[in-house]
């Protein structure tokens, strides 16, 4: 993967990581789109972006563990871990980048779910 590409991301998921929605916006380009194709919702713009985040509701502030990173030249794909304290989500983030700022994100948001009963005699499950 490009090292400006990695980088920019790295950044982008730093910033989130502030609360300070508006600053993160900026490693995102003019006309960034954000693709949630699981709601079939777009975001369109960095503004837009902000604005959304911002408004978002949350029991605190949010936490952004970067857990993955991999790609292929401007292609990025990041495994994140956000939470606000009582949500506690994961986020597959496909990132285009664009020079040296992302211009599109394709992010599905997996839900957990209990492990079927006719599985358990070949899986172990977490302790816990």
């Amino acid at each position: 993967m490009s090292a400006a590409a990695q980088t920019v991301v790295r950044r982008f998921w730093k910033a989130m990581a502030s609360n300070d929605f508006h600053v993160a916006s900026l490693y995102l380009t003019e006309d960034f789109r954000l693709q949630w194709p699981q709601s079939g919702e777009i975001v369109e713009g960095r503004e837009n972006f902000a604005a959304l985040n911002t408004a978002y509701p949350a029991s605190g502030p949010w936490t952004f563990d970067l857990r993955r990173i991999v790609g292929e030249g401007d292609q990025i794909v990041t495994e994140v871990a956000i939470s606000d304290g009582d949500l506690h989500a994961t986020a597959i983030t496909f990132h285009t980048v664009r020079g040296e700022l992302i211009a599109l994100q394709r992010e599905f948001w997996p839900d957990p779910f209990e492990a079927p009963e006719w599985r358990r005699g070949w899986v172990r499950l977490p302790s816990g």
